[in-house]
């Protein structure tokens, strides 16, 4: 006889499910099947391929380092291109899979260029360095940059790098050389337990690239008595005159390029409790790969005796302007501040946002431009659904149909894809392409119940929003606080009712006077313009936008003062731009026509060859035809036919154009 539990029948495990519990005097539960979601993969550089991403304790804490500055000019958009790109990736690390990352980062204030620009400007190097050291970080803080959780100076390790070269040479991958100490590639690579050139393996002889990283003031005759191989590079160089230089082991000077960067790592992460310093994360700009890069994991490898320093290296992509690398030389290096004169620390961030993070990217009209259009795109939703939450009698209960259900679906359908673009090496274009799939859905639906005349449901309007704004906030677009769209500005620190009030009361006032006016004077257009006006000319300034929807009173929307100005500026900008476009190619098209009512034989007669100047041809015949060249030869068969063929072909439009004007 079947033994019964409160009436229930026993417990059993359906294909596939886990487990089932049966509590005392209860009846079955089983645990739910878990869908296999996606988990975070990283391209790493020293795989060339996505890899799951591991902590090196299996917690949630991430060690992270980054290259930071040379401070010896102004940041530009490349650095930006490294530094605000990475910082989508941090936030997307704590704000959204919930990691807690302690970055580290360097400042550079001992280098080649700083040496040499500071003596050119007759100054020490300290000071040149402080003073770009400040501009940089105001310019992260302008873009918005999160602060690293340590930052070190090169000038403040100068104890711990000559330790820590010291312990290289014991090892035996160093080697002391008239007062500079370089390291031993071919010991190092030669070595069972290493390998040098992880990142770049053709990097390996690259006298160029070996060069660069061994600094501006460094000629190759430097080295030719000095060093074993030609692949050996500097960990500390014996000082020249007119450059600064430390005490040491081994006679004065100062630190190679790629050893700071070891050290300060290594040290920062060792007093973090990591073994041998070793770290999740790090990153840089891919012009680093090799020699820096691989050549600060050869050293800390070296040092420490571990085979694997690093277990994630990141890589930012290259940024052009216009399709050319950014030069001075070229006339198109553009400061961060140059480009925040231009474009919000928003627009620019929304910019990089629409770019994989590692893929080369071209900055310039036509990519900030789309990046303003898009952010136009999401201020419009996020106005939308405030109007939708602000709505006259709105009702949070109220009954999904088909419409609702199909944008709840959608919801669902856009959190998926995020996830799923997140998890795969943080690709933030296919989350903002699912992002504003998810606006369109919405708007969709709020103009389908415009056009019943329907009030929609205002909670699953709310979630789109919500859900949004979230993203946002992940990515450094929108500040922790506002709960639905970007902050409105304004209107902080306390300020009282009265001077908030006052410039909004101020705009009544004129608008009531003047109306007052002009129905006295039974003005009824200039009835019609003056609430244009208030529309148009006087709302937005205090940041307010009206609509008119016909049929109804319209609706009000509130924003950001400086966002509806520049917008409206952009907007100008880019109607002046498409008109300018219009005029050159009305210009062009009737230069073309212009030139089509040149008869054949003039025509022939006018032609220049490519700088614009020189006559193609010096003779003609009866018919009109070429005969001989610019310098005065009789043409060939070939030329001929040339010839005859850019004849017929003017003949062609000549007749073409005549019939036209006899129309």
């Amino acid at each position: 006889m079947s033994s019964f539990i409160n009436g229930c029948p026993p417990a059993t495990d359906p294909p596939g499910t886990p487990l089932t519990f049966t509590g005392p005097g209860m009846p079955p539960w089983t645990l739910p099947l878990q869908s296999s979601r996606p988990s975070l993969k990283i391209l790493n550089s020293l795989t060339k391929t996505k890899v799951d991403f591991k902590t090196l304790t299996g917690s949630n804490n991430v060690r992270w380092y980054m290259c930071g500055p040379t401070v010896y000019d102004a940041s530009h958009m490349g650095h930006a291109r490294t530094y605000l790109g990475f910082d989508i990736i941090r936030r997307i690390l704590e704000g959204y899979f919930r990691y807690d990352v302690s970055l580290v980062m360097n400042i550079t204030d001992i280098d080649d260029k700083i040496i040499k620009r500071s003596n050119e400007r007759g100054i020490e190097f300290t000071e040149l360095a402080r003073h770009w050291e400040v501009e940089y970080l105001k310019d992260m803080e302008d873009l918005g940059v999160l602060k690293p959780d340590v930052m070190t100076r090169v000038s403040e390790f100068m104890p711990e790098i000559t330790e820590y070269i010291e312990r290289i040479i014991e090892k035996g991958f160093a080697y002391e050389a008239n007062g500079s100490v370089y390291f031993d590639v071919n010991s190092f690579h030669g070595d069972e337990r290493h390998c040098y050139c992880k990142l770049l393996p053709t990097g390996m002889g690259n006298a160029e690239l070996l060069a660069e990283g061994e600094g501006v003031l460094s000629g190759a005759s430097d080295f030719v008595n000095e060093k074993k191989a030609s692949n050996d590079f500097a960990l500390w160089k014996k000082s020249k005159e007119g450059e600064p230089s430390w005490d040491s082991p081994f006679g004065q000077g100062r630190p190679g390029w790629h050893i700071e960067c070891s050290v300060m790592a290594s040290d920062i992460f060792k007093k973090m409790g990591t073994e041998d310093g070793k770290m999740d994360i790090h990153s840089g700009g891919v012009d680093l790969k090799f020699p820096h890069h691989d050549n600060e994991m050869a050293q800390a490898e070296a040092e420490s005796g571990c085979g694997q320093w690093v277990n994630y290296f990141v890589h930012a992509g290259h940024l052009h302007i216009k399709g050319f690398k950014m030069s001075k030389s070229l006339k198109n290096f553009i400061t961060i501040q140059q480009a925040l004169e231009q474009n919000s620390a928003r627009q620019i961030r929304m910019c990089f946002l629409l770019h994989k993070y590692n893929d080369p990217m071209d900055y310039g009209d036509e990519t900030m431009s789309h990046a303003v259009v898009t952010e136009g795109n999401f201020n419009k939703f996020f106005l939308n659904v405030k109007a939708v939450l602000r709505g006259e009698h709105k009702d949070d209960v109220a009954k999904w149909g088909e419409e609702e259900t199909k944008l709840g679906n959608a919801i669902d359908e856009c959190k998926e894809s995020t996830h799923e673009a997140l998890c795969d090496d943080f690709d933030t274009p296919k989350v903002m392409a699912s992002l504003q799939g998810l606006v369109n859905a919405t708007n969709l639906y709020l103009q389908a119940k415009d056009e019943q005349k329907v009030k929609p449901v205002v909670l699953v309007v709310r979630s789109a929003g919500v859900y949004v704004t979230r993203i946002f906030k992940v990515f450094g677009l929108i500040p922790e606080g506002a709960e639905i769209g970007f902050p409105l500005g304004g209107g902080e620190g306390g300020a009282s009712k009265e001077d908030l009030l006052a410039p909004f009361l101020d705009a009544v006032l004129d608008f009531r006077s003047s109306i007052r006016l002009a129905a006295r004077n039974k003005e009824f257009e200039e009835l019609l313009k003056l609430c244009d006006g208030l529309r148009d000319d006087v709302l937005p300034g205090l940041g307010v936008q009206l609509e008119d929807k016909e049929g109804t009173k319209g609706v009000w929307k509130l924003a950001n003062p400086e966002d509806i100005k520049r917008q409206k500026e952009q907007k100008e900008l880019e109607v002046q731009r498409k008109a300018s476009e219009k005029a050159a190619r009305e210009k062009e098209a009737a230069e073309k026509e212009k030139l089509n009512l040149v008869p054949p034989s003039d025509f022939l007669r006018q032609l220049t060859l490519d700088d614009a100047k020189t006559l193609k041809y010096s003779k003609f015949g009866e018919d009109g035809m070429p005969t001989h060249n610019n310098e005065g030869e009789e043409l060939n068969k070939n030329q001929m036919k040339k010839a005859k063929k850019e004849f017929e072909g003017q003949k062609k439009k000549y007749e073409k154009a005549i019939a036209k004007q006899q129309k």
